[in-house]
């Protein structure tokens, strides 16, 4: 057995990434662009400079030690070397902070999911805390207690890593993930005033975050979700000990095994009312928007990262005589791939433009309606083609993609967990609606539609857009029937329907972009939309048809 194949291998992820660095030219300013690049160059490299960190570190997890030599309980958790050096790089590069500065005013969250999106697929789910401390950070800025702003905010976007904190969020309950009207934790005054919580959370991502914020019951108060308030906590006092919480164990999960997500009990922790004693739900919910945003970010970015292993050995790996890469159906196989993760880039990075744009006080009211619907959207969309991707790309690589110690089946079981985590598909479909119902309907995402048809001229993407549009009408006509029919309908159907609209807003925003390259003599992008267009938007006309020739059929059986 003389030969040995060579594995895939990585360069710097910017300078091999033409779909972001088009995008970014498109989106940012010359001025701002050169700004910024030599900061995404230099995390590029990085990323490409873990990549065989991460495989060296691939069967490490993290370890919860529960009680020391002499019997005292310490539930302390090591964490992996990966995990560690990924800290001290998101802080120094400001993977957080980069939004909060405002740098470049509306563009800065560009900038910074852009690093986002360099810096994730490399470090094991790292994004996971980064989510929920920029979160946590735009909750406490938008909440106006000052108090907490002045104390947590300088340490969740700080650039020192000594002086850099996490946060967690504290939702998930026995009784429920996505459905938090039944949280059994209660918040009981003390002899000085003060609050402690008291109630176990079953499912606590980064558990090793300096502070949390978590919904609690203040006694006294009414069940359902308006009787919960948002609660501040800092995990461990000044000796290092934690704060009236136990750790009763660590997760075994089937992907994010580097992230120490675990089972807590509160018995007793301190805690600090964020904004009032009441309404929690909406109280957190800025950190939803944010943290659905970074899902969708990672989704692309592991997309992106199965991509370009599979590309690269593509380039390396013969059989029947030829490269993979010079094989038609192999490289058709992977031009699908390819147009689903540009598809998902341009939604994703649409989401971050509004988001950075309201933050700076310059949106208006359309805006703001948009955002409200495509952040449910696009977390939804993406998740969904990043655990399709993901499946490919392991298939690609034939036998080699089954084994673990190649890497390639932990983009796989990591990518499963974006269409659950902030909400499973189902759950952000009924959103989508709830958001369309408070930002005026359907027509929200036409208008979007409708805005990247009108900057498309060229023969070969006006039929694209005109299709979005379609797919949009359909939807539409869709749920104005469904209606007709009662609640039940209209939910049964919401999944298709959301997915309708988020792939024909994909391939709006990629056959828009496409103009732009082809104004400037490129193709790719316009390649990519025709494939995605290809591929099908409308989800609902087509579950509609295939029922009715059902039906047909069970009639002439019968």
């Amino acid at each position: 057995m003389s030969f040995v194949q060579a594995p895939p291998a990585l360069g710097n992820q910017y300078d091999d990434d033409p779909a972001l660095r088009s995008l970014l030219a498109r989106l940012l300013p010359p001025p701002v662009l050169a700004g910024v690049e030599p900061g995404l160059r230099r995390m590029g490299g990085i990323s490409a400079e873990l990549y065989p960190a991460q495989l060296a570190d691939r069967l490490s997890e993290p370890v919860l030690t529960q009680w020391d030599a002499w019997g005292s309980r310490v539930d302390r958790i090591e964490l992996t070397p990966l995990w560690r050096t990924a800290e001290r790089i998101a802080a120094e590069h400001g993977v957080v902070a980069t939004a909060y500065e405002r740098a470049h005013g509306r563009l800065s969250r560009i900038h910074q999911f852009a690093l986002a999106y360099l810096f994730t697929p490399s470090t094991d789910i790292y994004a996971c805390p980064l989510a929920m401390t920029d979160g946590a950070a735009r909750v406490l800025t938008d909440s106006g207690n000052r108090a907490l702003i002045d104390r947590a905010v300088p340490h969740l976007t700080s650039r020192d890593p000594a002086a850099f904190w996490t946060s967690g969020q504290w939702m998930t309950e026995t009784v429920g993930g996505s459905d938090v009207g039944g949280t059994g934790t209660e918040a009981r005054r003390d002899a000085d005033g003060g609050w402690r919580l008291h109630g176990r959370k079953w499912f606590t991502s980064a558990a090793t975050s300096q502070m949390a914020l978590t919904l609690a019951r203040p006694e006294g108060n009414p069940p359902g979700g308006r009787g919960l308030a948002l609660f501040y906590v800092e995990t461990r006092g000044e000796d290092g000990s934690l704060r009236g919480i136990r750790i009763d164990r660590l997760k075994d999960k089937l992907g994010t095994r580097k992230l120490p997500t675990a089972e807590l009990t509160l018995d007793g922790t301190p805690a600090i009312p964020v904004l009032g004693l009441s309404d929690g739900v909406r109280s957190i919910a800025p950190m939803l928007n944010v943290t659905r945003t970074w899902n969708a970010v990672s989704a692309v970015a592991l997309m992106r990262r199965g991509l370009a292993l599979a590309d690269d050995y593509a380039r390396r790996r013969t059989a029947f005589g030829a490269l993979l890469a010079e094989q038609p159906l192999h490289a058709d196989t992977l031009a699908g791939l390819r147009a689903e993760w540009m598809g998902a880039l341009h939604l994703t990075f649409r989401v971050a433009e509004l988001l950075g744009a309201q933050e700076a006080g310059d949106l208006d009211d359309a805006g703001r309606a948009l955002l409200r619907v495509l952040t449910p959207l696009a977390k939804l969309t993406t998740a969904r083609q990043a655990v399709a991707v993901a499946s490919e790309v392991v298939e690609s690589f034939g036998g080699a993609g089954y084994v673990e110690d190649t890497g390639i089946p932990m983009i796989l079981r990591d990518a499963q967990v974006l269409s659950i985590w902030e909400g499973t598909t189902n759950v952000l479909s009924l959103d989508t609606l709830r958001a369309l119902d408070s930002a005026g309907g359907v027509g929200t995402v036409r208008a979007e539609v409708e805005r990247c048809a009108a900057q498309v001229a060229d023969p070969a993407l006006v039929p694209l857009v005109q299709a979005a549009a379609r797919a949009t009408e359909r939807a539409e006509a869709w749920l104005e029937d469904a209606m007709r029919g009662g609640r039940a309908e209209v939910e049964a159907g919401a999944r298709r329907f959301a997915l309708t609209l988020g792939r024909a807003l994909e391939v709006a925003l990629l056959a828009s972009h496409a103009q732009w390259e082809t104004d400037r003599g490129e193709r790719d992008a316009a390649r990519a939309a025709r494939r995605l267009a290809a591929h099908g938007m409308d989800q609902v006309s087509n579950f509609a048809g295939m029922m009715m020739e059902q039906a047909l059929q069970a009639e002439v059986a019968g």
